[in-house]
């Protein structure tokens, strides 16, 4: 049997990522950072299949992240999909949306997101890969 899909979760709110990784556990083995520094040293030392990047975090935002993993010929691959709560925080943030599809990621996800439509999407993106 082949070994499930490797995926990083890159978000700063911490229950938002146990949560995740508890529905994502049921298919893929998964590995967690909680700011984008973290993210990237992670995503370079465990080369995932995909990663889901929040985009308003401390250190570095998502998109600066998505823009570092794209530079990087051994990361550039690797479908990124951004997690963004926009809908609800769109007054508080000067952060345009389409800055994420500049910088060639392949997805969005509106948080809060069902379990079941976090795995069809990733199922789908895995697929695509």
């Amino acid at each position: 049997m082949a070994e499930p899909a490797k995926i990083l979760l890159v978000d700063d709110d911490r229950v938002f990522v146990e949560v995740t990784k508890t529905v994502l556990e049921s298919k893929y083995r998964v590995v967690t950072a909680y700011d984008g520094d973290e993210g990237l040293l992670k995503a370079r030392k465990e080369k995932p299949d995909l990663i889901l990047l929040d985009i308003i975090m401390p250190t570095r935002d998502g998109f600066d992240v998505c823009k570092q993993l794209k530079e990087d010929s051994n990361l550039a691959k690797i479908p990124v999909i951004m997690l963004t709560s926009f809908a609800q925080h769109r007054g508080e943030t000067n952060i345009p949306v389409s800055a994420g599809f500049e910088l060639e990621a392949e997805g969005y996800i509106d948080k809060p997101v069902s379990p079941d439509a976090l795995l069809k999407q990733v199922g789908a993106m895995l697929k695509k890969k």
